[in-house]
């Protein structure tokens, strides 16, 4: 089988021998393909992940082989997430799932970015579905990072109707401002590329050029999907004295929010990282619902060009890339 590592600072394809199952339980998949996630850019250029590694986890794929107690069957096209939580540790007790040590040890194997790939049991009964029948692949394999942003709507715990800016819109920042306008909340995106805001207009939420938006706008509450330092500023601009700001990426000096600025205007700055089960579930009736739509965010790429997908991604000349795999 093909699959995509990091090598020397790229992503190179190289063959390697086909999983088998064997006597575990669980599935092999044929990944179809793959969504390009942001944390994966970030893993090979900040060089957090290892040589070796293979990257990828939102992906879409077929049973080829399964040994389970689920109703999953050999020929079944599934999503699935990566991560699982334990139920039961402090983290998941009080509502930080993403924390849980269960949740960061568990993956499929090796990763997203190959043509067969491991799925346990566990991930079988906790977070894996079938593709519903009204999806694409492309669109179905929005399921995990749409959770990502339920995930965060739900941490902010706005009242209905909170005027939200979403700052930064790139693929995350889209879903991110429908996931919000979904759960009831009058939302405003902006970015500095004009492709992106109209984008998001076309999906019926407002959007604004940075520099075109209000000197006071005073939202109830500010999400940053951009890693750009100077969104920070933007965000303490456009929040209300008493708002909150909920940080979804990492910026490039790990720059912060000033004491000052947080105690004085009694503001709340909260992470969001990844989603549960049950965020997860969401995400999918709102993708099958058509609540969140994400047809055209994804450009696809054959896996034997998974660098220029990589290289397009950063130079911002595509929003977000989509690794077509399968095994011939």
């Amino acid at each position: 089988m093909k699959n995509a590592i990091i090598e020397k600072g790229k992503i190179v394809v190289k063959e390697k021998p086909d999983l088998k199952l064997e006597d575990k339980d669980g599935a092999i998949v044929k990944v179809c393909g793959c969504g390009l996630c942001g944390s994966d850019i970030v893993k090979l250029r900040e060089h957090i992940s290892p040589e070796g590694t293979v990257l990828g986890h939102e992906i879409v794929a077929e049973i080829v082989e399964i040994k389970s107690i689920t109703n999953f069957k050999v020929g079944d096209k599934i999503i699935t997430s990566h991560h699982i939580p334990c139920g039961k540790c402090k983290y998941c007790i009080n509502g930080n799932v993403s924390m849980c040590t269960h949740f960061k040890g568990t993956n499929i194997y090796p990763g997203g970015f190959s043509e067969l790939v491991y799925v346990s049991e566990e991930h079988l009964q906790n977070v894996a579905y079938l593709i519903p029948e009204n999806l694409t692949e492309i669109e179905a394999s929005f399921y995990e990072p749409l959770g990502c942003c339920v995930r965060a709507v739900k941490r902010a715990n706005l009242r209905k109707d909170s005027t939200v800016l979403v700052v930064g819109l790139g693929s995350i920042g889209i879903l991110m401002a429908q996931a919000l306008n979904a759960f009831g909340m009058d939302v405003i995106g902006c970015d500095l590329i004009p492709e992106r805001i109209n984008f998001l207009k076309e999906l019926g939420i407002d959007a604004l050029h940075v520099k075109d938006l209000p000197e006071r706008l005073e939202a109830d509450a500010v999400f940053m999907t951009s890693g750009a330092d100077k969104a920070i500023d933007t965000a303490l601009k456009a929040i209300r004295n008493g708002g909150t700001i909920l940080v979804f990426s990492s910026t490039p000096q790990n720059f912060g929010y000033a004491n000052n600025e947080i105690y004085y205007r009694e503001l709340t700055v909260l992470g969001s990282y990844s989603p549960s089960p049950a965020d997860l579930k969401d995400s999918l009736d709102l993708l099958q619902s058509g609540k969140v739509k994400v047809k055209g965010i994804s450009t696809p790429y054959e896996l034997k060009d998974i660098q220029k997908a990589f290289d397009d991604t950063v130079a911002n000349k595509i929003m977000k890339a989509y690794i077509t795999i399968g095994k011939n």
